[in-house]
């Protein structure tokens, strides 16, 4: 959870910045380059509903077991 929300988010942005340095140099020089992928990792929302979604999963599994 740490690097979906905390890591891979930050390098996206880093990503972002990067693309906006590289259009300005662009518009000066020519880059052959693609654009970075700046979607990298996942809102803090999106990590604590895939966390509740995980205890609730496995929390049914267990309880499937014992039925």
């Amino acid at each position: 959870m740490y690097d979906a929300a905390g890591i891979r988010r930050a390098a996206g942005e880093h990503a972002e910045l990067l693309n906006i340095i590289i259009e300005e140099m662009g518009r000066n020089m020519a880059l052959g380059r693609e654009k970075l992928k700046e979607f990298l990792g996942h809102s803090p929302f999106e990590v604590f509903v895939g966390a509740v979604l995980g205890i609730l999963l496995s929390l049914i599994y267990i309880w499937m077991r014992w039925v």
